[in-house]
C-alpha cells in the first residue's frame, strides 16, 4: 500500500539504517545469484539445526518485503557469517554487530505493521471501522516507546505514529472513521473522542431522518399513480358527513403532526443501539446487522453505507495487477469485454 511505503521511506531516513540496509541488500543479492552459495547455506543450516529457508529479496512496490527480508537475514545471520567467513571475496559483505543491532530495531518497529496492514487490506470483511481502533492501538501500546527501546527504534516508532496520526487527522477523514466505527456494533462510540461523540450523534440522527424521508418518497410515488388514475374516473358525489371533517386530517396537517414523533422514533432507535451491549470484536457485524436491521432499520440503512468502505487502496492494486497479468504482449488484442470478464475470473477464484 502505497501510504505504508511513505511511511517507510521517513522512518528509513537514518545513516545507520541505510548503511545496514545496503550490507543487508548485498548479503541476500551475494545469496541469491550464486547456487553454490545456496549449497552452501543449506548445509550449515542443517548442522547449525537453523530453519532450512532461503533468503527472501525486497520488492519496492511491496512494503512488507523489506521487513521479511531483514527477518530472514536476521533469522539466519549464524549461517550466514559461516559461510561468508570461508569465502575471502565476500567476506567483507558479513554483517558486523552494528549493523545487526540495526536490523533488529527495525525489525522490532515494523514487525506489528505487517500483520495489521495485511487484516485492513481485506475484501472480504468489513475493515474501514478498524482504522480509529487499530490507530488508538498503536499509540498506545503497538508502538507505544518502551523502556528497553534503543534510541532508533524510539525513533523509528515515533516517526512512523506521527506520520499516521497526521495522515489521518483532518477533520472529514475523522469525522468519516468515527462514523464508519460507530455504526459497528462491535465499536460503537468506544474509540469515538468525548468532544466528537455529540456531534456523531447528531450526524447519525440527522442521516436517520433523511432516510426515513427518501423510504417516504418512494413509498408515495406509487400512490400518486393511483391518485392520477383516480382523477380520470368519473367523479363521485360528497356524502354529507364528508363536510364535518377536522381540517387536522389534511395532508400538511398530517406530516407537521407526525413530525415531533417521528423525531422520538429516531432518538429512541439511535439512543437503544448506542446502550446495548457491543459485539465481540471477532463477530461479523454484517451478519449481526442483517438479524439485527428489523430492531434499528434506519441505522442499518446507514450502516450498509459505511461498512462497505474499503479501509485501503489494496483492492484496486489488486484489480491493476490483475489486469497487467491478463493483458500481456501475447494477449494485446483482447477486447475490452473479454478482459473485464477475464479480470472477473481473475479476481473470484
Amino acid at each position: 500500500m502505497f501510504i505504508f511505503i511513505v511511511i517507510l521511506e521517513n522512518a528509513m531516513k537514518d545513516q545507520r539504517i541505510g548503511r545496514a540496509m545496503g550490507v543487508c541488500k548485498k548479503v541476500v543479492s551475494a545469496f541469491s545469484y550464486s547456487w553454490k552459495k545456496k549449497r552452501e547455506l543449506k548445509d550449515v543450516q542443517k548442522r547449525m539445526n537453523l530453519p532450512e529457508h532461503s533468503l527472501k529479496t525486497e520488492c519496492p512496490t511491496r512494503w512488507g518485503s523489506r521487513q521479511a527480508m531483514i527477518s530472514r537475514v536476521l533469522e539466519q545471520q549464524k549461517a550466514i557469517a559461516d559461510v561468508l567467513y570461508n569465502d575471502t571475496k565476500n567476506r567483507h559483505l558479513t554483517p558486523s554487530w552494528q549493523d545487526i543491532d540495526v536490523l533488529e530495531a527495525i525489525n522490532k518497529s515494523l514487525s506489528p505493521l505487517v500483520e495489521f496492514t495485511d487484516a485492513l487490506s481485506g475484501e472480504q470483511y468489513v475493515s474501514v471501522s478498524f482504522v480509529k481502533p487499530t490507530l488508538h492501538l498503536f499509540n498506545t501500546s503497538i508502538l507505544a516507546v518502551q523502556e528497553d527501546d534503543t534510541d532508533l527504534a524510539k525513533s523509528i516508532k515515533q516517526k512512523i505514529v506521527g506520520y499516521l496520526n497526521e495522515k489521518y487527522n483532518d477533520a472529514p477523514t475523522q469525522e468519516l472513521l468515527d462514523m464508519a466505527s460507530a455504526l459497528d456494533p462491535r465499536f460503537k462510540l468506544t474509540y469515538v473522542s468525548e468532544d466528537m461523540r455529540g456531534s456523531i450523534e447528531k450526524r447519525l440522527s440527522s442521516e436517520m431522518k433523511t432516510v426515513m424521508e427518501k423510504a417516504s418518497e418512494r413509498a408515495v410515488t406509487p400512490a400518486d399513480d393511483t391518485d392520477a388514475a383516480a382523477a380520470t374516473a368519473p367523479k363521485k358525489k360528497k356524502a354529507l358527513g364528508s363536510f364535518f371533517k377536522p381540517v387536522t386530517e389534511g395532508t400538511a396537517s398530517t406530516s407537521t403532526a407526525l413530525q415531533p414523533d417521528q423525531d422520538k422514533a429516531i432518538a429512541l432507535e439511535l439512543q437503544s443501539y448506542l446502550q446495548a451491549g457491543t459485539l465481540d470484536t471477532e463477530a461479523d457485524p454484517l451478519e449481526w446487522w442483517k438479524v439485527s436491521q428489523q430492531f434499528y432499520p434506519r441505522l442499518s440503512n446507514l450502516a450498509r453505507r459505511y461498512l462497505c468502505i474499503p479501509a485501503t487502496s489494496s483492492s484496486s492494486e489488486r484489480v491493476f495487477s490483475t489486469g497487467g497479468n491478463v493483458v500481456t504482449c501475447l494477449r494485446s488484442s483482447l477486447k475490452p469485454d473479454q478482459v473485464n470478464r477475464l479480470v472477473f475470473l481473475a479476481k473470484n477464484l
